[in-house]
């Protein structure tokens, strides 16, 4: 029996949002998905879901993205490592515009996926305890998203569920596009310590929160954080051809902030950006079985030593264009 009842899925066109809806749908559930770009959903056709039109910057279109919905997975936004002024209106506009909205329609459930860069760096795993202070703009964003979803929710009388999800891979990532190219550049040492996780567990706990109704904030990865020089090295040993090199960190740093005034003038979120250095160089480990636990589950993929040959072998059946590499609409 289906205890989510009518689903609202944003964000699915996009990486770890697609792996949620392909869940759903596997467990009967037939999700509603916005879809901002139409031009992108020819992504979905693959599923048995409910394709809906909105955009999260424009709240008079979400009134009718969310009625009748009973629960919301809210994974949309500008989901890259840019300035707070330029991620904020949909990480933070968005998300109250469609929290507001579903509180008036009446949604019993929120799930938010948020991000471990509301965290500073540090050398102590991540816990329940830890202060989020974040250090780069997506972070803050995220962040200051999670206080309102919390305050409109306890208003609305809402169950809210807040995932701060670490670096999450798998053959659609954004760095996997650039693994079957061959190389990827990495801007530091690639010793800093970063807790990571396969997307199917990442939608599996996404999913687990809403069905066992759990509420409250977490952080969540699998059981062993790993430092860059670990996970390339992992990818490389079933994927000989693969070449990665470090870029000193401020040189990263310094060619970044060099293309800032140019960058800006594009109309396309970018890459390269400070932010985005800054934040492949913090260290956040975070502690082993965090969340996992309350929800009575265990990685499908504990550590990257399991999920980066899984994703490598999804990556032969897939062609994607991750949203931020997509030109088109």
């Amino acid at each position: 029996m289906n205890s989510l009842g009518k689903v609202l899925v944003t964000g699915a066109t996009g990486f770890i949002g697609f792996e949620l809806a392909r869940q759903l749908c596997g467990q009967g559930i037939e999700p509603r998905l916005l879809v901002r770009r139409p031009l992108r959903a020819g992504i979905l056709g693959s599923l048995k879901a409910e394709l809906i039109q909105g955009d999260l910057e424009n709240p008079a279109s979400l009134q009718r993205v969310v009625e009748g919905v009973d629960t919301v997975f809210h994974l949309g936004a500008r989901a890259i490592f840019e300035e707070y002024h330029l991620v904020r209106p949909t990480i933070v506009g968005g998300s109250t515009a469609l929290i507001k909205a579903a509180a008036a329609a009446g949604v019993q459930r929120f799930v938010y996926s948020s991000s471990l860069l509301v965290y500073p760096d540090q050398v102590e795993s991540i816990d329940e305890q830890t202060p989020a202070r974040p250090r780069v703009g997506y972070g803050k964003a995220k962040l200051e998203a999670e206080i309102v979803l919390s305050r409109i929710a306890e208003q609305a009388g809402m169950k809210l569920a807040i995932v701060r999800l670490p670096h999450v891979y798998g053959a659609r990532d954004l760095m996997f596009n650039q693994i079957r190219q061959g190389k990827v550049a990495f801007p530091g040492d690639g010793r800093n310590l970063f807790a990571h996780m396969h997307v199917e567990d990442a939608a599996r706990v996404m999913l687990a929160v809403a069905n066992r109704g759990w509420t409250g904030f977490s952080p969540v990865a699998d059981d062993a954080p790993a430092d860059w020089n670990h996970f390339f090295a992992v990818i490389k040993e079933h994927y000989p051809r693969f070449r990665y090199f470090s870029i000193p960190k401020w040189a990263a740093l310094v060619g970044t902030y060099a293309m800032t005034p140019y960058r800006r003038l594009g109309r396309y979120p970018s890459l390269y950006t400070p932010d985005a250095v800054l934040s492949w160089n913090l260290n956040i480990p975070v502690q082993k079985g965090l969340l996992w636990n309350e929800l009575g589950l265990e990685p499908r993929y504990p550590t990257v030593y399991q999920g980066i040959p899984a994703a490598l072998d999804d990556s032969i059946a897939y062609r994607w264009i991750h949203p931020i590499e997509d030109r088109m609409g």
